[in-house]
């Protein structure tokens, strides 16, 4: 081990070294003071391990690791220019989306600051703008309409009127709740690693519950926009329902409400096209939605627009800050399916807009960090009566268009919302409603961009255009919550039929390389004569290993079980022939045994018994009968008995063996035999390089067509298994003595030059030393 100390703490120093010298102490029954070179040996392991310790912290803190390596003379510009931009942004985008979530203004403020306080400590991308979020504010929105609805704060005797100050209060609260519980939710999902769950979040599915959170977004400001008065629907087709209720009430629409929406809009969507057409020109982007909102204020104020023509305004807005109050946890049983899904769409939503923003700068975003970021910037910010926060896509890309470097620009913002909190913010009091609805439409335009993907997905993948579509209608018809579980499933569903239906393909020899592509997809390939090389596009699982057989037999013209049921025809018509042959056999051999036993006796003549001859007779008896050419013996002895007895036996062993050994049973060594298939094909190669892992029902199948295509005389051979793979097989007690792991090489150029080499056609492809088998 090198002892030059520690690398950023990547491991464990210390506890080898002591550990090493336990071992030697052990071993050379040292003492502890007779190692010479003990005490530097443990300084240098107690040296290691300090920046063993700040690396940790550093992972669990990361701004203690950028802050104070923060160059000023590089960033300090860009970040002080963004954070101007982003927090001017934050002023009206926090009162509007406050809106969306049907809560006070002033909220919205509370959440575009102490929440881009903790994500300035804890979180890893540098571009993020943490804060208020369209489709975060609307799926709030639905929880406290649903648990402090209108109808619980009617005040009795006054025509049904309510009371805001008591309604709002309550739904403060419930927001809070829902926060702090998604909070705990993401920090749970960073215990226990649970950041990979994004991954089943495609892209497309959150690109279409986007676009579909944003018509809900649309269908809720509506009535800002029209001066009307829907009524609150809650569960699957609320979106229809509403606005079929504010068609219903279109007559009843305020006009000077509607003059001032449709002049707002008109001046938002005009300047920020602007901004979009000269960006590369301006330092800046114009900051429209301030002057809008600045303006609509002084105009309302001073002509009294809110009280001659009755315009739905802001109304009081709070100054300073309050102090942390706990949320109430009452309400945690009633919202834990709403929180789950905030956790997952807001942290979905942050991770994927922070790594592209990360690729493109070169730096890297922590998955499970930034599941950590965003959880205590919830639960945080719950004490402060902040509502559940995830990156805003317009917001970050103006901190990463106008010079942004660091988060140092978040703090800037901060700054910037809280000199409006602490003092400005009773003069937007005068600011009327529909001015929000308007700013919050301006800003949906990058949303409703993305029915671009239509055409786009159509030309390139039709599947994420169907899960992108079925998102869409699900989010819309079957509401928020509903709708993404709906997508998720749909999502993995179109996962598990791609897995089901992988491309199957030969594979055929490039001649002059040690290449085998697909002969289907790649023109100028050669098949092996006598080897088919077979390959699965995906992993072989439970769910595919019946196709990847039937995939095997249809690619190679195999058909096993026709083979086999011939097999079984063809025996059962011999076996009476060798029955008979074999009745045969036995009766010859009997017969064979009562002659050579009647031989061993021969007959005497009447002299040689008078003469009392007996015993020479006896003594000379088997000589006489073999060369004897006249007497008794002569009629008895066949001279030609022995001979033709074993030419016949020879003949009977030779037809007999001949009809057994058509098909024989399975030799699984490293000898090739021709394939008696009724085809040339006498081997076949299994390329298994994209199988990642092997199940029971893998190792079974595969047990099976080494025992079926062993029985008609063909050799199976596996090939480019990973090692998991290979040790999986081992554990399931996939190898004996039938399938030797000697069936097992590295390429497939290996395996076929094993093969060549074993028919003595090496020579057939190029000559490349083939490895040993695995």
């Amino acid at each position: 081990m090198e002892e030059k100390g520690c690398s950023h703490g990547e491991y464990f120093v210390q506890r080898e070294v002591l550990d090493e010298l336990r071992l030697d102490e052990v071993a050379q029954k040292r003492t502890w003071t007779d190692s010479p070179n003990l005490g530097e040996r443990v300084k240098e392991s107690l040296r290691c391990s300090v920046p063993r310790l700040k690396h940790t912290v550093v992972s669990w803190v990361p701004v203690l690791g950028w802050l104070p390596q923060y160059s000023i003379r590089e960033n300090a510009i860009g970040d002080l220019i963004a954070g101007c931009s982003v927090g001017i942004m934050h002023l009206p985008q926090g009162m509007a989306y406050a809106l969306l979530a049907s809560l006070p203004p002033v909220i919205g403020l509370y959440t575009s600051l102490f929440p881009v306080l903790v994500y300035f400590i804890f979180g890893t991308s540098r571009h993020l703008s943490i804060g208020t979020f369209a489709v975060m504010s609307i799926v709030i929105g639905g929880v406290t309409e649903r648990l402090a609805p209108d109808s619980n704060f009617i005040v009795n005797g006054t025509n049904h009127s309510v009371n805001f100050e008591a309604r709002d209060a309550m739904r403060v609260k419930v927001a809070c709740s829902l926060t702090v519980l998604t909070g705990i939710f993401q920090i749970l999902f960073f215990v226990v690693r649970f950041g990979f769950v994004v991954t089943y979040l495609s892209e497309p599915l959150i690109r279409g519950y986007t676009t579909g959170s944003a018509c809900h977004v649309c269908a809720s400001q509506l009535k800002y926009l029209f001066g009307v008065t829907p009524s609150r629907f809650t569960g699957p087709l609320s979106l229809i329902y509403t606005l079929v209720d504010i068609c219903r009430l279109l007559p009843q629409t305020q006009v000077p409400e509607l003059v001032v929406s449709l002049v707002s809009l008109t001046v938002l969507i005009v300047a920020k096209e602007i901004n979009d057409c000269y960006k590369q020109k301006l330092p800046i982007p114009i900051p429209v939605e301030l002057i809008v909102i600045i303006a609509a204020t002084i105009i309302t104020h001073f002509c009294g627009l809110d009280k001659k023509y009755d315009l739905d305004v802001v109304g009081q807005i709070p100054s300073g800050l309050k102090a942390p109050q706990v949320p109430d946890t009452s309400f945690f049983s009633e919202m834990i399916g709403d929180a789950f899904t905030v956790a997952i769409v807001g942290y979905a939503i942050n991770i994927s807009l922070g790594k592209t923003f990360g690729l493109k700068h070169g730096y890297k975003v922590d998955s499970n960090q930034e599941l950590v970021a965003l959880g205590l910037s919830n639960t945080i910010g719950s004490f402060f009566q902040c509502y559940s926060v995830t990156c805003s896509l317009s917001r970050s890309l103006i901190q990463e268009s106008t010079g942004g470097k660091t988060q140092v620009a978040g703090v800037i913002s901060s700054i910037i919302v809280l000199i409006t909190v602490w003092k400005i913010g009773a003069l937007f009091e005068d600011l009327p409603k529909a001015i929000l609805a308007t700013i919050v439409f301006a800003n949906l335009k990058g949303m409703f961009k993305q029915f671009m993907d239509v055409p786009m997905l159509w030309r390139t993948n039709k599947v994420d255009l169907l899960v992108w579509v079925v998102t869409l209608i699900s989010t819309i018809l079957l509401n928020l919550d509903l709708g993404l579980a709906v997508s998720i499933g749909f999502s993995m569903l179109t996962f598990i039929f791609r897995t089901q239906r992988p491309r199957y393909s030969i594979l055929g020899h490039v001649p002059g390389t040690d290449l085998y592509l697909d002969t289907d997809a790649y023109g100028g390939t050669e098949e092996i004569p006598g080897i088919k090389i077979f390959r699965s596009s995906t992993t072989i699982c439970y769910t595919n290993a019946e196709m990847y057989l039937e995939a095997l037999q249809g690619k190679s013209g195999i058909e096993i079980s026709k083979l086999l049921a011939a097999k079984k025809t063809r025996d059962a018509e011999l076996k009476p022939k060798q029955e008979k042959e074999e009745a045969k056999t036995e009766e010859k051999k009997q017969w064979k045994q009562k002659a050579v036993r009647d031989m061993s006796i021969p007959a005497l003549s009447l002299t040689e018994l008078t003469e009392g001859k007996v015993s020479a007779g006896l003594s000379q008896g088997n000589s006489a009968a073999v060369t004897s050419t006249n007497g008794l013996s002569k009629g008895q002895v066949n001279s030609a008995y022995e001979p033709d007895s074993v030419m016949q036996d020879s003949d009977l062993d030779t037809g007999c063996h001949g009809d057994e050994n058509i098909y024989q049973e399975p030799h699984h060594g490293d000898e090739e035999k021709e394939g008696t298939c009724g085809s040339d094909v006498h081997s076949i190669i299994l390329d298994m390089s994209t199988t990642g892992f092997v199940d029971t029902v893998t190792t079974n199948t595969l047990k099976n067509i080494f025992r079926d295509f062993g029985q008609i005389n063909i050799n199976i051979y596996l090939t480019g298994c990973q090692a998991c793979v290979v040790e999986q097989l081992d554990t399931a007690g996939f190898f004996s003595e039938s399938i030797p792991k000697s069936r097992l090489f590295v390429t497939v150029h290996d395996a076929v030059l094993h093969i060549l080499k074993k028919l003595g056609l090496r020579d057939f492809v190029l000559d490349v030393p083939c490895s040993t088998p695995m």
